[in-house]
């Protein structure tokens, strides 16, 4: 008995290690066939992906940005990585990034993938936490711009709207957010956090959708309200048309696209502009002075204050240059074989532009880990434009939303220090402006300021 039971032992031994062997083997076979075939390319160098997973073991969990960098330290300003089974070359500084958008713009004019979103789109002193206000008041800029109409910051469906926003770039930003933009084959099966991304993406579409509808409803083809009523008029012109872009499924997702992009990257923006104001009490000080010299204390800030007021201009460009909201840009893809660089990008490879590395491009900025709005000015204190400052990217995919973000920032910037002295609860040594997550957006660490009334 004994020795029957030995050699069943030996058996299922031999037979496990037969087992192994042949996965080890057809393991290490799979990865040779692989990196064999990636030779044959003609594409940027990068580290060695592996079947599958591609380079997601070089991509530290919440620090895309960092570990970007990290590989652009090792193979240069162009270089090409694997995101799951997906290929992406990777462009950093202005040099690189100018060369692509603008140079060769019509080649990487294509809309990249973004596995997370593609489902979809198919004594009076007050201390507060400034998130939600900012989140607040510029939704209602830019929903009053969309969708013709403002909301009660107490109105428990714009609150929906706002709170469903913030979250969902906050998931988007974190360590779940970045694994299901790089492997979602394998994350669309896997549970968690990232998950509610698509949830928060289909309660605004269901939000877009229902004031489209409203829209259709009322609508009165020689007074338009908003954008919609004027899309929707453009539509019924081009009705005949049937390659027309004017539909109702581009209506709808731009509409999605500008009011989640504009109203997240508006309110993240103050408040990351609000929160290096706090660390630099002299800025603020220079900001009051041109207030009350261009605008005074009567009247509120108009559009038309803006060209009169370079220093708050600049210091709103710095605030986007620093703060960097969006390091990694927006995801481009190239549209036939491109020559690049000596390399040959095939056609649909994703392209990511490193906003981070344009924005803080030494060649361009001076000292660019300090926070200097005199960058922007000439020695007569007039504005200068900086061809590098691109916070909604450049070419041919830049931010629809740009003018409209610029022109909401100002105007919140310049109201509430034109009406209230901002003072923190820290001492400004002690304020700290690195970002909370640092993923596809840097979102700045909870903080609290007291607003006092001026006199």
């Amino acid at each position: 008995m004994f020795m029957l039971q030995s050699k069943v032992a030996r058996m299922a031994l031999a037979e496990a290690v037969t087992a192994a062997l042949v996965l080890v083997t057809s393991s290490l076979l799979l990865i040779s066939w692989w990196r064999k075939s990636l030779k044959t390319c003609n594409l940027p160098p990068g580290p060695p992906p592996l079947p599958l997973i591609g380079n997601l073991l070089q991509i530290r969990r919440g620090e895309t940005l960092s570990s970007l960098l990290a590989l652009r330290k090792k193979y240069g300003d162009v270089f090409t990585m694997y995101l799951g089974t997906r290929k992406v070359v990777v462009l950093c500084g202005y040099k690189a990034v100018k060369e692509a958008l603008i140079d060769q713009g019509e080649d990487f004019s294509g809309r990249g993938d973004m596995p997370s979103m593609a489902r979809v789109y198919k004594d009076y002193a007050l201390p507060f936490d400034p998130r939600k206000l900012f989140g607040c008041v510029s939704a209602n800029v830019i929903c009053s711009v969309m969708i013709g109409k403002c909301y009660d910051f107490k109105d428990p469906e714009f609150l929906t709207l706002i709170d469903g926003i913030k979250k969902c770039f906050e998931q988007w930003s974190s360590g779940w957010g970045q694994l299901y933009d790089v492997i979602p084959h394998i994350m669309d099966h896997i549970p968690g956090p990232h998950h509610k991304i698509i949830s928060y993406m289909d309660d605004l579409l269901k939000f877009v959708s229902k004031r489209v509808q409203i829209n259709q409803d009322t609508l009165d083809p020689s007074s338009p309200r908003d954008y919609i009523d004027c899309f929707l008029n453009k539509m019924g012109k081009e009705k005949e048309n049937p390659s027309s872009a004017f539909n109702m499924t581009n209506l709808v997702t731009s509409i999605l696209q500008i009011i989640f992009a504009g109203i997240e990257t508006s309110s993240t923006t103050m408040t990351y502009g609000f929160l290096m104001l706090l660390k630099y009490p002299e800025i603020k000080e220079k900001l009051h002075q041109e207030i009350d010299s261009v605008i005074g204390k009567e009247r509120p800030p108009s559009i038309q204050d803006r060209r009169k007021m370079p220093f708050m201009e600049a210091v709103i460009n710095e605030i986007q240059r620093f703060c960097n909201i969006l390091p990694l840009g927006v995801p481009h893809t190239v549209i036939r074989d491109t020559l690049f660089r000596g390399y040959t990008i095939p056609k649909g490879t994703n392209v990511f532009p490193l906003l981070h590395t344009v924005l803080l491009d030494p060649q361009h900025f001076r000292d660019p880990e300090q926070f200097d709005p005199m960058r922007f000015l000439d020695e007569k204190g007039d504005l200068l434009k900086r061809e590098a400052l691109i916070p909604f990217s450049t070419g041919k995919r830049t931010c629809p939303g740009e003018g409209l973000v610029r022109m909401v920032m100002f105007l919140i910037f310049t109201t509430i220090l034109q009406n209230f002295e901002v003072k923190p609860l820290l001492l400004p040594k002690e304020i700290d402006v690195l970002p909370l997550t640092s993923g596809f957006g840097n979102v700045p660490k909870p903080y609290k300021f007291c607003a006092v009334p001026r006199t």
